[in-house]
């Protein structure tokens, strides 16, 4: 065991397929960042931080269970029923559920964000059920729920790309332990600036809402290369940024006029 854990950590090809699936891991997982920022966001301080170390934490332990249980995955692809001509498999059904339920999930926090504002905001709980300890719990489990229910949708593309990509399962463990404490270090960062940024919070939930489509469209047998959506997403961004720099700027000649 020892001889083949140093021969692979000897191997330069283990080495190069570790550091470029832990990249392509850091990728797909920007959209669990943004998902789990736009759950926790919408929670109490006192439990913000711990339900995003938890919600990364649930991704890490769904990646490393499908990887070790790779031939369950592959039997995914097996058709369990036929729509409109189109045999929809078990990766399809999970896919389009999961789809559905982000398309939802952003629609409503989009509307919160838009058209309720942050006076009114609808199914929030009030100070003084956050201050009892069972409404905390609850609070805190729902949301766990619902990153755990994005994060099996997204582990499963993840494991999916790692198994077409790398051959060895450590190397697999490997880059998705490397990716998963990189976006530990990042959630909270990525987070607070999505929460200070109103554009950009709204910019997120339109992005997640794009990855739902696309997993309804892969989920119907329709797919879309990944690389334009997130070349898109990478170009809104970069705009918007250079919007809030433009305000920015404006905002201080203003004061030293």
């Amino acid at each position: 065991m020892y001889e083949n854990l140093i021969a692979l950590i000897s191997d330069p090809n283990a080495w190069i397929a570790f550091l470029t699936l832990s990249a392509l891991e850091i990728v797909l997982g920007i959209d669990n960042i943004i998902f789990i920022s736009v759950i926790a966001n919408r929670l109490p301080a006192e439990i913000r931080d711990k339900v995003r170390q938890f919600g990364l934490l649930f991704a890490l332990i769904t990646r490393i269970l499908l990887l070790l249980s790779l031939s369950w995955v592959m039997g995914l692809n097996n058709a369990l029923f036929t729509v409109q001509d189109h045999a929809i498999s078990g990766r399809d059904l999970i896919l389009l559920l999961g789809g559905f339920f982000l398309l939802w999930k952003a629609s409503k926090e989009i509307y919160i964000e838009v058209e309720v504002g942050e006076h009114e905001e609808i199914n929030t709980p009030n100070k003084r059920d956050l201050a009892n300890s069972n409404s905390m719990l609850k609070l805190f489990m729902g949301s766990i729920v619902q990153i755990g229910l994005l994060d099996i949708i997204f582990s499963l593309d993840s494991v999916i790309t790692a198994v077409g990509m790398v051959d060895d399962i450590n190397v697999m463990i490997a880059a998705v332990l490397a990716s998963v404490f990189i976006m530990l270090i990042a959630a909270k960062p990525i987070g607070d600036f999505v929460q200070r940024h109103p554009s950009i919070k709204v910019l997120a939930l339109s992005f997640l809402t794009v990855v739902g489509v696309v997993l309804i469209a892969e989920g119907m047998g329709a797919h879309i290369p990944k690389g334009y959506v997130y070349v898109a997403m990478a170009f809104s961004l970069t705009v918007e940024l250079l919007n809030i720099r433009s305000r920015a700027k404006k905002k201080r000649l203003a004061k030293t006029v």
